[in-house]
C-alpha cells in the first residue's frame, strides 16, 4: 500500500461485495431455485464466490445451465423472483461502513454507489438499509455498465466533483478496469466475492485492502477526518 493516498473529493462504492454483504439473500434465492428442482442446497461459501458474477452465473451454478441452455433465461427470471421477495432479509453493511458514511455526511464528503445490479433490486436494498447516497447508478440507468467508465463519470458529475479526485472501491476486476478508465483511484477489496483461483493482485488496481476496517482507516486518514 502506498505511504500516502490522495485526498478523496468523493468516495464511490460498488454495492454487492464491497459496501453491502448481499450474499446471504442471494444464496437463499439460489438454494430456493435448487429446491424448486428438488436439488439439495449448496454450501453458502460456494454460492458466495459467484455472487459478483450476477444472476446468470448463479443459475449456472445452481442448475448447470449455461447461457445457451434453452431454459437459462426462464430460470434466471425465477431466481430473481425468489430474490426480489426480500432483498434485505439478511443483507448488511460490511463492518464499519455505517460509521464511515455518518462521518462523511457530517463532514460534507460526498459518497455514492455505482453498481451493475438492476435498479429494481438495488433501490429497495439501499432503502431497507437506510442508505442515502448522493448518487446511485445502476445497471439499467445508462446504455453501458462497468467495466465501461461512463457510469463512474456520471456519478462524479452527479456528486459535483472531478472524476480524477474520486476513489472507486470494488471487489471485481471489472470495477478496477472501470475505475482506471475513468481516471479514479482504483481501490480493490479482497474481502468481497472473489472466486477461488482469481488473482486479485493482478487486477489493475492502485491499492488493495483485505478488510473494510483497513479501507475505512485509509479513507479517513486521506480525507483528514480521523
Amino acid at each position: 500500500m502506498p505511504a500516502a493516498l490522495p485526498r478523496p473529493a468523493a468516495l464511490i462504492f460498488d454495492l454487492d461485495g464491497t459496501l453491502v454483504d448481499t450474499a446471504p439473500d442471494l444464496a437463499r434465492a439460489t438454494n430456493e431455485l435448487r429446491q424448486h428442482h428438488t436439488l439439495p442446497a449448496l454450501d453458502y461459501d460456494v454460492i458466495r464466490a459467484e455472487v459478483s458474477h450476477g444472476g446468470s452465473a448463479l443459475v449456472t451454478l445452481a442448475l448447470g445451465h449455461e447461457l445457451d441452455h434453452p431454459e437459462h433465461a426462464s430460470e434466471r427470471t425465477r431466481l430473481l423472483e425468489f430474490y426480489a421477495r426480500d432483498v434485505a432479509a439478511h443483507s448488511v453493511l460490511f463492518p464499519g461502513y455505517d460509521a464511515l458514511i455518518e462521518i462523511c455526511q457530517r463532514a460534507g464528503l460526498p459518497w455514492g454507489i455505482v453498481t451493475n445490479k438492476p435498479r429494481q433490486f438495488a433501490e429497495p436494498l439501499i432503502t431497507a438499509l437506510k442508505l442515502t447516497p448522493g448518487c446511485l447508478l445502476c445497471a439499467d440507468d445508462l446504455p453501458v455498465k462497468k467495466p465501461h467508465p461512463e457510469p463512474l463519470w456520471e456519478a462524479a458529475r452527479c456528486l459535483g466533483v472531478d472524476a480524477s479526485e474520486c476513489w472507486y472501491l470494488g471487489d471485481h476486476d471489472r470495477d478496477m478496469q472501470a475505475a482506471r478508465a475513468a481516471g479514479m483511484l482504483a481501490v480493490a477489496v479482497r474481502y468481497g466475492y472473489v472466486r477461488e483461483g482469481d488473482d486479485v493482485d493482478a487486477w489493475p488496481a492502485d491499492v488493495w485492502f483485505d478488510t473494510s476496517e483497513e479501507v475505512i482507516n485509509a479513507a479517513l486518514r486521506a480525507a483528514d477526518l480521523r
